[in-house]
């Protein structure tokens, strides 16, 4: 019995060039806001909001990426027992398919600022919407707005 997904014998669709696997994480303050990157000048989708974060590399596990990310794109340093995973995105861009996981992260020790030249924005879960994401970002939202 079919399960309604799609018509039976229906061939997949065609494997992405690669994967590429990055971690993001929403950190969220005390007054329930959650922290928003603008991408920099330079880099591609540009001027894009986004949940912190970036490449997993070879060998990391997604939290230990993660970690590393926030220490050196914000300054702030997290544990793996702080983060908790929540979602994921799953995305097809033209020249790769993006996996990535969203973890909630509620403890981290110093104060997030900017290292790399990005804009950051504490936003109000019902306010995410107003603030321009990339595809692979903005299925994400409500189901983070959901959570919180």
């Amino acid at each position: 019995m079919s399960g309604g997904c799609g018509p039976e014998g229906a061939p997949p669709p065609p494997a992405p060039a690669r994967i590429i696997l990055v971690a993001a994480v929403a950190l969220i303050d005390p007054d329930g806001r959650v922290l928003l990157a603008q991408r920099p000048e330079g880099k591609s989708l540009a001027g894009l909001w986004e949940f912190p974060g970036g490449k997993v590399e070879p060998g990391e596990s997604p939290e230990t990426a993660l970690i590393r990310e926030l220490h050196e794109e914000l300054g702030i340093d997290t544990w793996h027992s702080c983060l908790a995973p929540l979602t994921f995105a799953s995305h097809a861009y033209d020249d790769f398919h993006l996996l990535m996981p969203l973890y909630a992260c509620r403890r981290w020790e110093g104060i997030a600022h900017p290292r790399e030249g990005q804009r950051l924005a504490w936003v109000r879960p019902n306010d995410l919407r107003s603030y321009p994401m990339p595809p692979a970002d903005e299925p994400l939202i409500p189901i983070l707005r959901d959570w919180l």
